[in-house]
């Protein structure tokens, strides 16, 4: 009966069928476009690239490995391929508003011409500009209004003496000015003369001062006003002269660049600035050197020219085509961009030229590149991010504005127009937390692009994972492998997803499979890669990270874990987990105990008790409540206390895959019926004693065998599995080996029935046509224990009562006599 469990040795590894292969070696394959076996997140990938819409962004779901960057990378070059190279980007002086920079937009690589024509003009007026006013022909036309001024001035002098005199007074013209001078005897009173007039004549002359310049008011307003027009008249021949000259480059750059009406009003702007600056142009060569205070005025001088600068802030004239941002360090800078300070005499000071780019204004009008995890980590920069896309502008501002403080003046630079396609590559827990918890979060990434970790193992994939063998080999210079390496590769792959039927979307797995067998075939001297080398590059791996393993066996073969692998007992079952550190994980048999007694505490499962179980195991365990309820306590209440162990277990439990065997070991302790020690169990159980399926099939069935190797194989060992994870088969050879000599077994079941029968050799019963289950089968030893159990928990119970009724009596004749 039991050998109609037993899995064929053809159902134990999917192997790859090589004589299939129409090349010799991976040299005779074209290489591979795109990625295999992710049709549904390539589609996505492409829709979402493709939709201009707002908020048609695309979050890429999946694990490590997968190809998700590479190809996301892939696509976008594609696609950034046949889109414009977008605008340069330049800040200039705000001359309105100094505090508030322009961003001019200009066709892409003309930005860098524009900052070097600017302040080419700028040098060349620096140098232009003081050589006419050393000219000639503006000192003519200079001298012209000097003259002019001099000879109205002299006029003006000559008319105040006419009106002085009658007041004893005339004006004289010093370096301070135009003053007053009393007169003695017609002529210009001295100095001792002054000093020795009596106070009667000191008095009569202030009278007729103040009555003079009563008197000259309006002449002295008529000779302001003469000085005010000679000044603008002289301002205007010097912003004639500078307009001359500055007129010239500008309307050369409006020839230029004068395709765009912001870079026409820049310009204008520009000139009118420079001709009402026109006096900063001119030499100051006169300065004083040992003056302390000339390098100030140096450095004040340098800096008013700053204004003129440009700062190219963002130039695609090397681009062809969209520009790919990959942003590795998203923070809320590197984001955003930044305005930088620069430390002058201990003063930190800034100006529109220290206003950086971030990675927005880098991939503006292509496509922006972020890993979730790092985006996420750093403060402030997701919020940022949807700002900027909510409102499809990128502004520049310091921290200290988004925490609420201002820590010193800054500028505030105009906003850029936004144009971007932001992909954020992530896991699926990270997408369903943000589709949960943020709300702008699926308004602004609309696209899910969601990448498989498996995909079918068809004839279609596997030649393209062929391909994918070439492709690396072309790249990366690795020897080309022949068909035998490569069917190794697609078991190898095929073992990775757990499934005869598939093979593994992780493909940096499989790339270092193929870098460490390349390694091996060249220390061999071989010139292609053969299944020799792939084999020797897999046990390699294994044999790096396996330490842990190769421990846990020692402590099995010195005795120190305890587990039976021949014989049978009552109440004792071997299970199976897998455990590991880090990459590697294998099987680890465990030998779980179960002790059953009358009462009423039910199953008690200990982990828990000692809080080293985890929920899903725990809830493996109340199914057994289910499970014992359903068959045996329809007419009947149910009496029992059984405890259920991992022995020698100290780290911890979870999962459900031990439920099956703890309800085995149940089953034998109550039914005292034994159970072979020499087949582990693994499966998780429904209330209905249905098998069901469970993970790393494999590791489990290859950790018993190898513990029954080193105790020694006897052809009874074997695994109970669930019928279901067949084909999840893809054991290593050397189980196969032992299976095809009749050294190993594994039997697939369905049930718990099936399982019960191939554990104790005794079937697991059915009910008759008297409701009770047949006699000498596993539930009918079972259902009697528990009416045993349950028949003297109701004796003890009656006991009990009987025993409170007498003493009830007793009270009750106590009370008697003591009235009596």
């Amino acid at each position: 009966m039991i050998d109609q469990y037993r899995v064929p040795v053809d159902k134990l590894k999917n192997k790859c069928d090589i004589g299939c292969f129409d090349f010799n070696t991976t040299a005779d394959l074209y290489p591979l476009q795109g990625i295999i076996g992710q049709k549904r997140a390539a589609e996505a990938l492409e829709f979402g690239l493709d939709i201009k819409k707002k908020g048609y962004n695309i979050f890429v779901s999946g694990l490590s490995g997968t190809g998700r960057n590479s190809y996301v990378l892939s696509i976008a070059e594609k696609k950034a391929e046949s889109k414009e190279t977008p605008d340069d980007w330049v800040y200039v002086h705000n001359f309105k508003n100094p505090d508030s920079p322009i961003a001019l937009s200009l066709k892409n690589g003309t930005a860098k011409y524009l900052k070097k024509e600017i302040e080419n003009m700028i040098e060349i007026l620096q140098k232009e500009i003081p050589q006419i006013f050393l000219s000639k022909e503006y000192e003519n036309k200079k001298s012209t209004l000097v003259q002019q001024y001099q000879k109205y001035t002299q006029q003006i002098i000559d008319e105040l003496n006419q009106m002085a005199k009658s007041y004893q007074f005339m004006f004289s013209q010093t370096e301070r000015g135009l003053i007053s001078v009393p007169l003695k005897e017609g002529r210009p009173m001295s100095e001792e003369e002054y000093r020795n007039l009596t106070s009667q004549e000191m008095d009569h002359l202030r009278q007729n001062s103040s009555q003079l310049s009563l008197e000259t008011i309006d002449v002295f307003n008529k000779l302001r006003a003469l000085e005010e027009e000679y000044r603008n008249r002289i301002k205007q021949l010097d912003e004639k002269s500078g307009f001359d000259a500055v007129d010239f480059y500008i309307t050369q750059l409006k020839e230029k660049f004068g395709d765009r009406e912001s870079i026409i009003e820049f310009l204008e702007l520009l000139e009118d600035d420079i001709v009402g600056h026109i006096d900063k142009f001119k030499s100051d060569q006169g300065q004083d050197m040992n003056n302390p205070l000339a390098m100030f005025q140096m450095r004040s001088t340098e800096a008013f020219f700053d204004r003129y600068r440009v700062n190219l802030f963002i130039d695609n004239s090397e681009k062809k085509g969209a520009p790919i941002i990959n942003e590795t360090n998203p923070t809320y800078y590197n984001l955003l961009g930044r305005i930088e300070y620069k430390n002058e005499l201990g003063v930190m000071k800034t100006d529109f030229t220290e206003v950086k780019a971030g990675a927005l204004h880098q991939a503006n009008g292509g496509y922006l590149i972020l890993q979730a995890k790092d985006l996420l980590t750093n403060a402030f920069a997701w919020n940022a991010l949807k700002r900027a896309l909510k409102t499809n502008e990128i502004i520049i501002e310091g921290l200290d504005k988004q925490v609420g403080y201002v820590v010193t003046s800054t500028l505030k630079p105009q906003p850029i127009p936004l144009d971007i396609k932001v992909i954020i590559v992530g896991d699926p827990y990270t997408y369903y937390l943000l589709y949960n918890y943020d709300e702008d979060f699926k308004k602004l990434f609309k696209i899910m692009a969601d990448f498989d970790i498996e995909m079918e193992r068809s004839e279609e994939n596997i030649y393209k994972m062929a391909r994918f063998i070439a492709t690396h080999c072309e790249k990366e210079g690795l020897k080309h492998f022949d068909k035998s390496a490569v069917g190794r590769m697609i078991e190898y792959s095929s073992r990775l997803a757990d499934d005869q039927h598939k093979l593994s979307s992780r493909f940096n797995q499989v790339v270092e499979i193929l870098y460490e067998a390349d390694r091996w075939a060249e220390m061999m001297g071989s010139d292609h890669v053969t299944i020799i080398h792939v084999e020797k590059a897999i046990a390699e791996k294994v044999q790096r990270n396996n330490k842990y393993e190769e421990k846990t066996m020692e402590m099995f073969e010195d005795g120190t874990l305890l587990l039976d692998v021949e014989g049978e007992k009552i109440g004792e079952i071997n299970g199976l987990a897998v455990t590991g550190t880090g990459e590697y994980s294998f099987g680890k048999p465990s030998k779980i105990t179960v002790t059953t007694y009358k009462g009423k505490s039910g199953i008690i499962n200990i982990e828990r008790e000692v809080r080293k179980s985890g929920s899903i195991h725990d809830k493996g365990v109340l199914i057994l409540n289910g499970y014992i309820g359903d068959k045996f306590a329809q007419d009947k209440h149910l009496s029992l206390s059984a405890n259920i162990v991992f022995e020698q277990l100290y780290s911890g439990v979870d999962g459900d895959s031990a439920s099956s065997t703890e309800l085995y070991a149940l089953l034998s302790s109550l039914s005292k019926i034994p159970v072979k020690q020499y087949i582990a169990v693994t499966g998780s159980v429904n209330q209905r004693g249905q098998i069901q399926p469970i993970g790393g099939v494999n590791e489990k069935i290859e950790g018993f065998f190898k513990v029954c190797k080193l105790k020694g194989l006897n052809g009874k060992q074997g695994v109970m599995i669930p019928h279901q994870n067949v084909k999840n088969l893809m054991l290593n050879d050397e189980v196969i080996k032992a299976i095809e000599h009749g050294l190993f077994n594994i039997y697939a079941i369905k049930s718990v029935e099936e399982g019960i029968e191939i554990l104790t050799g005794v079937p697991a019963g059915v009910k008759d046509e008297s409701g009770e289950y047949t006699q000498d089968s596993v539930y009918y030893r079972v259902n009697q224990q528990l009416k045993k159990f349950l028949e003297e928990e109701e004796g003890a119970e009656e006991g009990k009562e009987r025993k409170n009724e007498r003493k009830k009596k007793r009270k009750r004749k106590e009370i008697s006599k003591m009235r009596v």
